[in-house]
Order: C-alpha cells, then sequence, then structure tokens
C-alpha cells in the first residue's frame, strides 16, 4: 500500500502521547523546532508537570541552538482533539505492550491520515503494536535517548514501514535538535541501547555481587570515560520502574540472562525508591527536590 507523507507540516502540530520522564523531554525538542506541540496525558499532574518542564526549559535550548525558534506547548486531556490535524504523533506511554497496541489502535483511527505515528519504546519493536493498526505502512520506532543532553534517535520499520516515512524522518528530525540513526535490522534495543543494555546489566551484577557500590562504579565510570555521570545516576534519570520493564522485556527474550541485576532493580522498585522522579533512587534526591 502507498502511504500519504504529510503536508504542510510547519503550520501542523505534533503530539506527544505521554507526558512523563522522556515524553515532556520529546516534547521539548519539537517546540524547540518551532512546532505547537500537544502533551496528552489523562493524569492532570503529569500533563501540568510536562508543560511546565517545557516552558522553562525551551530558553535555554532555543538559545543554545544557532537558528532554532521557539514554538509552543499545551496539554490536552481528550485524545481526538490531542491528535487533531497533528502530522506526527510520538507515543511515550509505559512499557506495556497491551497499552501500546491499544493506544495505536486508536492513533489509528484517530490521527490525520497522513500522519506519522511513532513509538518511543525503548525495548518493543513497533512490529508488536500493529494488531490494531490498519495502516502500519506510517507506523514506525522513533526511541529517543534523554534529550536535550543526549539527542541521538533510533529509527526502526515496523517491517511493513513505507521507506520514504523513514527517509522523511531522516530529513525533517535534525531541524528540531535531534538525529536520526536506521536500524537496518529489527533489533531489540535498537543500536546504542543494545550496547548500554550490556553495560547497565554488568553494572548492576557488580553491585548485586557484591563487589562494588553504586556510587564507586559511577565515580570509576567518570574518571576513566571523562563522561559527567555513571550508570547508576543515568538510570536514576529515567527511573528504575522503567529500567526494571526494559530489563524483564530482555530476559523474556533471553532466559540465559542473569537475575541479579533484576532483582537489585525490583528491591528498589518494590520499596518505591523510583530515582529522580521519587526523590530517591540509587541515590537521594530530596534535598535538591526539597530546594528546588
Amino acid at each position: 500500500m502507498s502511504v500519504q507523507l504529510p503536508q504542510n507540516i510547519a503550520t501542523r502540530p505534533v503530539t506527544v502521547i505521554g507526558g512523563g520522564t522522556l515524553g515532556r523531554r520529546i516534547a521539548l525538542m519539537f517546540a524547540s523546532g518551532g512546532a505547537d506541540v500537544r502533551i496528552f496525558d489523562l493524569a492532570d499532574a503529569v500533563r501540568s508537570a510536562a508543560v511546565a518542564y517545557v516552558e522553562q526549559t525551551l530558553p535555554s535550548v532555543v538559545a543554545a541552538r544557532e537558528g532554532a525558534v521557539a514554538g509552543t506547548v499545551q496539554g490536552a486531556d481528550e485524545l481526538a482533539s490531542a491528535v487533531s490535524n497533528a502530522w506526527l504523533v510520538v507515543e511515550a506511554v509505559p512499557e506495556r505492550i497491551e497499552l501500546k497496541t491499544s493506544v495505536f489502535g486508536d492513533l489509528d483511527r484517530l490521527a490525520p491520515a497522513d500522519a506519522i505515528l511513532a513509538s518511543n519504546s525503548s525495548s518493543f519493536a513497533s512490529r508488536l503494536m500493529i494488531d490494531e493498526v490498519a495502516t502500519p505502512e506510517r507506523v514506525l520506532n522513533m526511541h529517543f535517548y534523554m534529550p536535550p543532553q543526549q539527542n541521538a534517535v533510533d529509527l526502526m520499520s515496523d517491517g511493513k514501514t513505507a521507506s520514504e516515512v523513514i527517509a522523511f524522518l531522516q530529513e525533517q528530525l535534525p531541524n528540531f535538535g535531534v538525529f536520526p540513526f536506521v536500524a537496518r535490522q529489527e533489533s531489540t534495543g535498537f543500536i546504542f541501547n543494545r550496547i548500554w543494555a550490556a553495560i547497565k546489566r554488568e553494572a548492576l551484577a557488580v553491585v548485586a555481587d557484591g563487589v562494588s557500590t553504586p556510587e564507586d562504579v559511577d565515580a570509576m565510570w567518570r574518571v576513566n570515560s571523562g563522561a559527567p555521570a555513571g550508570p547508576f545516576q543515568m538510570m536514576d534519570q529515567v527511573g528504575l520502574d522503567v529500567v526494571l520493564d526494559i530489563e524483564q522485556h530482555y530476559a523474556d527474550e533471553n532466559p540465559h540472562l542473569p537475575e541479579g541485576p533484576r532483582e537489585l532493580l525490583r528491591s528498589y522498585v518494590d520499596a518505591g525508591n523510583l530515582g529522580v522522579k521519587s526523590g530517591r533512587g540509587f541515590y537521594d534526591y530530596s534535598e535538591k527536590t526539597a530546594a528546588a
């Protein structure tokens, strides 16, 4: 089936489904390229916090990129109006395949016929989300990392994605300060995350085995790599519940993976220590939160 590429994108909004840690950062990047962005989330508090984050962070991101022009951001609590006239819809809901499948079915029915439908899933191939989709040619993975600091984006076909859709995104995404790389075969973890998963898992294993502590692993990482943050700090930023979901998905595909890293993560998640967003994870952020 041929696919219709979106027209007049400069005057049409981008919609992000989910206002969590990554959803709001994705919205930020599109707003920093002049787009009018809508953030859909049913939770009032999450939606409001996402809009506030974009509004507060947008000026500095625009100022740091030559030629960037600020767009706008608004929240939405009704899906049909959120995707009305959008040229691109990015799903950034929790890593639950049943939820994502349902969301893409709704998006396929409600979004404009020429809108591109993308999943930010960090571990699920979009092929697994299209059971309720009538036009899989416009669906793909478009996985962000942690913008505006980490601005690479993985693009990966759902197995039926039109090649012109991928080419179109390769051309357009740099206008929003992000840089696309195409996975040429289906790959759990895409490109960078597949490499990062091995590093992250071994860091967790070193701590789970009692060899070291999160603080020392991160300190050695910073000394040896020159990076500003270590693996445990980065996991705290993402959210340990999200990290555990991803690790469980890898383990479902490969039952030979060690259990220790997941057990360590689970102990933190069960205690409600999810990282930065809860005030405590591998590190304590409560004083920073109180001071903010």
